[in-house]
């Protein structure tokens, strides 16, 4: 290695470029330009995602909580 080489980062956040953990990459639905807002499936208070999205849409609370439900421990 020359004098000139620098190394930043180490194992998998250097390889990946990034100080993020756990990510993962998931498909989110695409989000409303306006009403009608889809309602949340825990809570039925209105999400940002369309009414015409098919599947299970969380408001942000609920993304968030579920979020911290399922994060990763370590």
């Amino acid at each position: 290695m020359s004098d000139t080489d620098t190394v930043t980062g180490t194992g998998a956040q250097a390889a990946a470029g990034t100080d993020d953990y756990c990510l993962i990459d998931a498909a989110r639905p695409p989000r409303a330009d306006g009403p009608p807002y889809a309602e949340c499936v825990l809570c039925r208070e209105p999400t940002e995602y369309p009414e015409s999205y098919k599947g299970i849409t969380l408001c942000p609370v609920c993304e968030w909580r579920e979020a911290e439900r399922t994060s990763c421990s370590g």
